[in-house]
């Protein structure tokens, strides 16, 4: 059923996808835009933006697609893209994305909302035998068989005026999806699978999802499973006051202390100014003052009651029990990945694994919705001993363990 729908995407002539391509250049175009836009049936959008000088994104383009055109809004010359709220909201409208993540964090930033309803060709992608994290021009090489330009992959997009190239590079990565979506929601609907995305879909569009709590970034510190209790706290202190100053001056927090550095300090127990000018780059980068504040932070949390220290889930390295839960577990994954055709990574997640086999079943998501039937309960009864794993002529047989008696 799969390949049908895909033949009947390459059906068409090519010259379809040579729609219109208005360039957005103000607010009344922009208005002019969305009024039409809520008349189709379907958005497709992208961004274009830069991140490597900057904490936040710095949009440089809107792609957007409707049935019938492309539009590409240039949000240095629009005056106002709140406006692209209403048309983020209008349920009628199916907001269409490849890998949505970054886009919508964007969208949430200039506009004030996220879109609903939505679908993302690449999340949707794994549930239909692609790899996890698939490319939208593999994609649409396997579905539309076309071949995308990529020519201008590595642009800087917050140049002016933007060349023609550029401008075919950036409507290309919307053309095809919504002849993608219509695509690849048959397949799904085949399959009897299309139900299982909402879930996903509605966690891309929950807002708090993109909002950045400081007081939780040392848990994602490099090699901060080194520091002990307290030691940690003072990393949870100190990366906090580098992710607020960081946000205040909108550079990456690596600019204002590396990973490296924050767990050093901590690591050495660096209360005075003196101690943290050891640390090398430090000098360079904390002026006297904001070296007061940090070796405060520091001498502060070292001196918290034990029962406000935070702890790490310090991983399985030590857990031997967990280790060999997980292996079982993994393969068991892949054999029910391989059965379905569906992307492993997309139906159980190492991290998700590891979650399970510690006892943290109240909080799986393998214990939800589709998970569940597929894979959930069948790892809930290995780590039970009422299924086992066996081969039998080169490859894996999972069997149902029978108690006698």
């Amino acid at each position: 059923m799969m390949t049908d729908s895909i033949t009947e995407c390459r059906k068409a002539d090519a010259e379809r996808y040579v729609v219109p391509l208005k360039y957005i250049a103000d607010d009344n175009a922009l208005a002019e835009f969305i009024a039409q836009a809520k008349r189709s049936q379907v958005l497709a959008v992208d961004t274009e933006f830069l991140r490597e000088k900057t904490y936040y994104p710095k949009l440089c383009l809107i792609q957007l697609a409707t049935d019938d055109a492309i539009a590409i809004v240039d949000p240095f010359a629009v005056g106002d893209l709140t406006p692209l709220a209403s048309l983020l909201e209008d349920e009628s409208v199916m907001k269409i994305f490849h890998a949505a993540t970054q886009d919508i964090e964007i969208l949430l930033r200039e506009t004030g909302s996220t879109p609903w309803p939505l679908f993302d060709t690449q999340v949707a992608a794994a549930l239909l035998g692609f790899s996890h994290q698939v490319g939208l021009a593999q994609l649409v090489g396997s579905i539309c068989g076309v071949t995308l330009k990529k020519s201008d992959s590595f642009t800087d997009w917050s140049l002016r005026p933007l060349s023609t190239s550029q401008l075919e590079y950036a409507s290309g990565d919307v053309a095809f999806l919504p002849e993608l979506y219509v695509c690849m929601k048959d397949m799904l609907i085949d399959q009897g699978r299309l139900d299982w995305l909402e879930p996903d879909f509605r966690d891309l569009a929950r807002q708090d999802r993109y909002l950045v709590d400081p007081q939780e970034r040392f848990k994602h510190l490099k090699r901060a499973n080194q520091l002990n209790r307290r030691q940690l706290a003072a990393a949870r202190d100190v990366a906090a006051w580098r992710e607020r100053r960081a946000q205040q001056v909108d550079i990456p927090r690596k600019w204002v202390l590396s990973d490296e550095q924050v767990v050093e300090a901590c690591r050495k127990e660096a209360r005075k100014i003196d101690d943290l000018y050891l640390i090398r780059g430090m000098r360079e980068k904390l002026p006297a003052k904001d070296a007061r504040e940090v070796a405060g932070l520091i001498d502060k949390a070292l001196r918290l009651p034990v029962d406000q220290l935070p702890d790490l889930d310090r991983g399985s390295a030590s857990e031997p029990n967990v280790d060999s839960a997980l292996d079982m577990m993994l393969a068991l994954t892949r054999v029910i990945a391989k059965e379905h055709g569906i992307a492993m990574q997309t139906l159980a997640s190492n991290a998700d694994l590891t979650q399970l086999a510690r006892g943290h079943s109240e909080e799986s998501k393998l214990l939800r919705g589709w998970r569940r039937q597929l894979i959930g309960e069948k790892l809930l009864s290995l780590l039970d001993g009422k299924l086992s794993l066996s081969l039998a002529g080169g490859e894996l047989k999972v069997s149902r363990v029978t108690v006698e008696g």
